[in-house]
């Protein structure tokens, strides 16, 4: 009996010479990869998780620089393209040294159907559009060399209606936890009907994508602070949450994010290369890899989710900043000492850009930024011992946990990144820019008064993909977050002796709230960002149009300061440059 493919290919890491091909299959196979005008063809059997299967196909020996389409086969049978496929073949492109580089980025991306309902509720899926621009190939940007997406990639506990049926149909949602995920089979519905959806499929077939989790992969608020973790573990359902979200993120997301070479030294990658040795058929990773999400939920310093990647002429540095949070009383950062200390490592000059991927904003707003720092001294007990406990109720209810609220943390990476950008580890790179999500708005940051000849501190922020604020909230978040919320923080923060912060920054872009995904481009010390958004046109939900939320381009010339008054900015938005957007659209209407 034909096997079926359930999932994928999903193209995940790329370098100049190799690929990483995922997917899921419907049973047992071996799993074949034949790229065109080549000789040979990569296989690999499939691995087993709870009733599941998934392969990982290494294509080495590439060129750099190959762009070529690529076929695969179950069982020597062709399962991708479908037969009955319109859409173009999948192509896997390796990368070059010395070509500029397109690193596309964004989070927050919800499933619902992408019909008049799903619009509505929802916005249209930033994304998908995106998808579908390119596979009609007119007027289209320049295909990116790789897209990371920066956390909330499923939404494990705000279940979509067709998430809330295939719960229905296992157990009553009157069960511990109600409509949120339970365990690894319902994990694997709902990767399903994130990545199964057919332009969206055909996109991450396509394109090299990293990935790092953010609370809502596993729980909203997940590891904000050492209360919240006592509550959660006093439950009858979080153990097997929490052991079902990690064993599933090692599988649909981490897996990928590895490099051959990384893979190779994996603990689960490779007790999976010792049992093929060892057993006939296909290995059955369930117990282990359910014990190993246990461990490294309690222990995290046992295990790394944060991964680096050398990408030409730049280098990108990603953080997981949830799962090894310090959040004992006293000892609060962001990042415990062994992950604190890898990312010490990871950061350093000689580069032409440094990225630095983290899911929550390294700067937010500064108003935020201090009233989250207050935040983290009154529940310390800044105020006494009634303060403390209405801190944390606000803490909780309000999202008041991201770098600002990990003081410890955040003053270290500035430190950190002020030493690469003043040229202490190497040359000093022309930027350094963290890459970041979660706030359901975006925007870029810079930090002030960088000396002659060092780099430019950046924050840009593309959220969400599809999942956009209300617009009353909207206003309210704007007007907190870039007017009233900046001398509240900084009075509430000096009246709890916070220290001031080691920067000083202002947000130079933005904020803009549309659905979007985000793509810089860098060539030289020159880098330029679009937003990209989508909309329908004459109510034709089935296909919206890109659009251009905004554009800034960012000068970096070297031997000189770095100042936001110098840099040359502009801004292409619906607001300020209409003309611009009906043109664009009338151009793919064309279509």
């Amino acid at each position: 009996m034909a096997v079926d493919l359930i999932l994928g290919p999903l193209l995940r890491h790329v370098d100049e010479t190799s690929a990483a091909i995922w997917m899921e299959t419907g049973a047992h196979a071996e799993v074949s990869v034949r790229l065109a005008g080549q000789e040979g063809v990569w296989s690999s059997p499939t691995f087993a998780v709870h009733g599941h299967h998934y392969a990982l196909v290494e294509v080495t020996g590439l060129a750099a620089g190959t762009d070529t389409t690529y076929r695969v086969e179950l069982d020597g049978t062709q399962v991708w393209p479908p037969s009955d496929s319109t859409r173009p073949e999948s192509r896997l492109r390796t990368l070059r040294m010395g070509d500029p580089l397109r690193l596309a980025f964004g989070s927050c991306r919800t499933s619902v159907p992408h019909d008049a309902k799903g619009h509505f509720t929802h916005g249209v899926d930033a994304l998908r559009t995106y998808g579908i621009a390119q596979a009609h190939g007119d007027d289209a940007p320049a295909w990116p060399d790789l897209m990371l997406l920066l956390g909330d990639q499923v939404y494990a506990d705000d279940t979509s209606k067709e998430m809330k049926d295939f719960i229905t149909s296992r157990r009553s949602l009157s069960e511990s936890p109600g409509d949120e995920l339970k365990d690894f089979e319902e994990y694997a519905h709902l990767y399903a009907l994130a990545w199964g959806e057919p332009w969206l499929r055909w996109l991450l077939s396509c394109l090299s994508t990293l990935m790092i989790f953010d609370d809502h992969d596993v729980r909203d608020d997940w590891n904000t602070s050492w209360q919240w973790r006592k509550q959660m573990e006093a439950t009858d359902w979080w153990h097997g949450r929490i052991v079902a979200a990690l064993a599933s993120y090692w599988v649909y997301q981490h897996l990928g994010n590895l490099s051959r070479a990384e893979r190779a030294q994996d603990e689960m990658w490779s007790r999976w290369q010792q049992r093929r040795t060892e057993t006939e058929g296909e290995v059955d990773l369930s117990d282990v890899l359910d014990a190993f999400a246990d461990r490294v939920d309690q222990r995290p310093e046992t295990y790394r989710w944060s991964f680096a990647r050398d990408l030409g002429e730049s280098r990108l540095v990603v953080a997981d900043s949830r799962a090894g949070r310090v959040l004992e009383p006293g000892r609060r950062s962001m990042l415990d000492e062994r992950e604190m200390g890898w990312l010490d490592q990871q950061l350093r000059g000689d580069y032409q850009h440094l990225f630095i991927g983290t899911s929550l904003p390294f700067l937010l707003p500064p108003g935020l930024h201090y009233l989250e720092a207050w935040n983290e001294a009154m529940v310390a007990g800044g105020w006494g011992r009634t303060f403390a406990r209405i801190s944390e109720k606000l803490r909780l209810e309000i999202d008041l946990e991201h770098w600002a609220a990990f003081q410890d943390g955040f003053r270290r990476v500035c430190q950190m990144v002020s030493e690469v950008a003043a040229g202490e580890r190497g040359q000093a790179p022309a930027t350094v820019t963290f890459l970041s999500g979660d706030v359901h708005h975006s925007y870029i940051a810079e930090v002030e008064g960088e000396q002659d000849g060092g780099a430019r501190i950046l924050q840009f922020v593309c959220s969400p993909i599809r999942n956009p604020l209300p617009r009353l909230i909207r206003a309210s978040t704007g007007i907190m977050a870039h007017r009233v919320a900046r001398p509240l923080g900084s009075r509430a923060a000096r009246s709890a002796d916070v220290p001031d912060s080691p920067w000083c920054w202002q947000t130079i872009a933005g904020p803009w709230y549309e659905n979007n995904i985000a793509i810089a481009q860098v060539s030289g010390d020159q880098m330029e960002v679009t937003w990209w958004g989508g909309e329908v046109i004459d109510g034709v939900h089935e296909h919206p149009r890109l659009s251009q939320v905004a554009q800034v381009e960012l000068d970096a010339p070297q031997g000189q300061a770095h100042h936001p008054a110098r840099a040359r900015l502009r801004s292409q938005s619906r607001g300020l440059r209409p003309h611009m957007q009906r043109n664009k659209t009338a151009r793919l209407a064309g279509r």
